[in-house]
């Protein structure tokens, strides 16, 4: 297991609450984008690949947590396109 990349994924896996937590709040999709996440979305989903087929270590749980964060931002930016195309 690298330590290395356990921190890059702490790091990277610390703003989605926030990102997460702002999407709910604020009803709105001013600042997101939905490619850029389906992007950090198919990142996730490499390393999880590679965990599982090359280098299994406990590394794969914070790609799958990330990746779930990830998921929910993504939902939640749907949710607010939705709520935005009926209100205009």
């Amino acid at each position: 297991m690298s330590i290395f990349e356990a921190i890059m994924l702490v790091c990277f896996g610390a703003a989605w609450p926030f990102s997460i937590y702002k999407s709910y709040v604020s009803r709105s999709v001013q600042g997101k984008s939905a490619f850029f996440l389906l992007i950090v979305l198919l990142g996730y989903v490499a390393g999880i690949m590679h965990k599982l087929l090359y280098q299994y270590d406990m590394v794969i749980y914070l790609y799958i947590l990330n990746f779930i964060m990830v998921s929910v931002d993504f939902l939640l930016y749907l949710r607010n396109s939705r709520l935005y195309r009926s209100q205009h």
